[in-house]
């Protein structure tokens, strides 16, 4: 259960947050720099083994495919390709659709053109072909390119251990930060890719706490409440609790205005429900006492 002087604070923060927001909290910026997540060449869609980028419409196809997925690599190769690289897509998984162009009068072409945009180095007419891709992250046997070794951040010791101790699992790389129900796990950039310490544990604190309304845990159900909105509550319900856990470790000893920044766009979805950011904080309070209580017993 939570205590008094507990309660007091988490109250505290989230008046701290709503005079940020009526004081205007300005335009919400990540806390992390996605250029540091990798090297220019892996951000964009390519293929792993032809190493050739892929183009067009190609390239929003594997973006949205790479996050819907929360794939941590850009790399992407047909089922042929990387059973020739000596790799295996494993059971189970789904291939990306991919268009290429594959020319009609090409009189001796073996046909294996598959994951590329287009030929365009012969004259004649093109015919468009689907094709599959995977990526990196969807086959065994492959060791994805070595990237640059990125700066580390200042490791908070109480914050490490709540992670670790919680017992969640984090996957880090990529530019994305999310919690994935499905699969139960959470993904975030790399830390160095963050501009600061508290950058990184408040990020990591948002997607905890998302994990902590799991049916297991805390059983976080908002639709009764907040209907059609229940998915921005649960946002304000992650960046309130994000907030408390911070202060409560001492990482931040009041709010960060990008907690302010990043609720205040919620907000304004709830801004006919004036209660919203009570409920949340209470939701939040109660996701940040389950939490801490791993440090604590």
């Amino acid at each position: 259960m939570t205590t008094a002087p507990t309660r007091d604070l988490y109250r505290t923060v989230t008046e701290q947050i709503i005079a940020a927001i009526e004081a205007g909290a300005g335009a919400y910026e990540m806390p992390w720099n996605p250029r540091l997540c990798g090297s220019a060449t892996v951000l964009l869609p390519h293929n792993a083994v032809g190493k050739y980028a892929y183009r067009g419409i190609n390239v929003l196809s594997l973006w949205a495919s790479q996050q819907a997925n929360a794939y941590p690599s850009a790399e992407w190769a047909s089922y042929r390709q990387w059973a020739a690289a000596g790799a295996q897509v494993r059971a189970g998984e789904k291939g990306t659709l991919t268009v290429f162009f594959k020319a009609l009068d090409a009189a001796g072409d073996d046909g294996d053109t598959e994951g590329q945009d287009q030929r365009t180095s012969r004259r004649g007419r093109f015919v468009a072909c689907a094709g599959s891709v995977f990526n990196a992250a969807q086959v065994d046997g492959y060791e994805p390119r070595p990237m640059s070794p990125l700066p580390e951040i200042e490791r908070h010791a109480a914050a490490e251990h709540l992670i670790a101790a919680s017992g969640a699992i984090i996957h880090h790389g990529g530019q994305r930060a999310c919690y994935i129900p499905s699969k139960d796990e959470i993904h975030l950039p790399p830390p160095g890719s963050f501009r600061d310490a508290e950058g990184y544990y408040g990020v990591a604190f948002h997607e905890l706490t998302h994990w902590s309304g799991h049916e297991s845990r805390c059983a976080r159900d908002l639709r009764n409440r907040f209907g059609g909105e229940a998915y921005a509550a649960e946002e304000l319900i992650a960046e309130l609790g994000a907030a408390f856990l911070c202060a409560e470790l001492g990482i931040s000893p009041e709010p960060r205005h990008d907690h302010a920044q990043y609720i205040a766009d919620w907000l304004k979805v709830l801004r006919n429900d004036t209660r919203a950011i009570f409920t949340a904080a209470s939701r939040a309070s109660q996701a940040a006492a389950y939490m801490t209580k791993f440090i604590t017993e």
